[in-house]
């Protein structure tokens, strides 16, 4: 496939994204936009099991997954007001795990199969989760919109200037596509977008206060983009599924908001 037709997938599969998620945010309530989330939550969890097994790691993929969906549900129920019913039923999963591990009769890699099932529920499950908990606050649907457009600015800065005029890479042992010139990018349109965006929040932020976030979110959200280019080195595969075209699997393309997502969410607690 020419690098043109790849990227013309990957224009048409982020606008259709970006328009339901949008549409979802603005025009229903938070149900429709949990579900979403839940469905992320899902399929994100599936290849995320399905990396560790191509790792040849024993992870307990049915239990992950099935646990994992829960995590979304509990937060929507509890209107996002609270952490504590998600955190004690994770650490009952937790517990669950071990029982299910003193019947098997191979324990050779029992610490590493719970342990990265675990990881699973909380990297994918929790963090991602935390867009039901920001769109229970006031003015939600906004600031939901905002941490996303700010998320994604970075990907698509980063990703364009890189392929047009990277010329260093920045960890090549981890993602030797990624450069120094679009990570510099991705930082410049995350903080582009927020001070784009500011006029629209619940709360009027300073300019200082907006660029400060927006080089927190575009930071992070390109840590957590390298975090899966390290476990799909790790599985020593591409992409984390093939499910939207010109993107890979729905790891690809949340990524880099399963770290954004808690932090904005801590950083709107404190500040607004």
């Amino acid at each position: 496939m020419s690098a043109f037709s790849t990227l013309s997938q990957r224009v048409i599969t982020g606008l259709v994204l970006i328009g339901a998620t949008a549409a979802i945010l603005f025009f229903s309530t938070p149900f429709y936009f949990s579900v979403e989330v839940t469905l992320f939550v899902a399929l994100g969890l599936l290849e995320f099991f399905n990396l560790m097994r191509e790792g040849n790691v024993p992870v307990y993929r049915f239990f992950g997954v099935s646990m994992g969906i829960v995590v979304p549900v509990l937060v929507y129920m509890e209107l996002g007001m609270a952490e504590s019913g998600e955190i004690l039923f994770i650490v009952l999963g937790c517990l669950f795990l071990f029982v299910l591990q003193f019947f098997r009769k191979d324990n050779s890699q029992a610490l590493i199969g719970i342990s990265l099932t675990l990881f699973g529920i909380l990297y994918v499950s929790w963090f991602l989760s935390f867009l039901i908990k920001i769109r229970f606050l006031e003015g939600g649907a906004w600031w939901a919109a905002y941490l996303i457009a700010v998320t994604k600015a970075a990907d698509i800065g980063a990703y364009f200037v890189g392929t047009a005029a990277g010329r260093h890479s920045l960890i090549p042992h981890i993602s030797p596509k990624k450069s120094v010139e679009g990570t510099f990018a991705g930082l410049g349109a995350s903080v582009l977008v927020s001070w784009a965006l500011g006029p629209y929040l619940p709360i009027r932020f300073g300019a200082g206060h907006l660029a400060v976030v927006g080089l927190l979110i575009g930071a992070v959200g390109q840590i957590g983009d390298l975090s899966e280019s390290l476990m799909k080195r790790f599985c020593d595969t591409k992409d984390s599924g093939r499910l939207l075209p010109g993107m890979g699997g729905v790891l690809d393309a949340a990524d880099s908001i399963l770290f954004t997502a808690p932090i904005f969410y801590f950083h709107l607690r404190i500040f607004a």
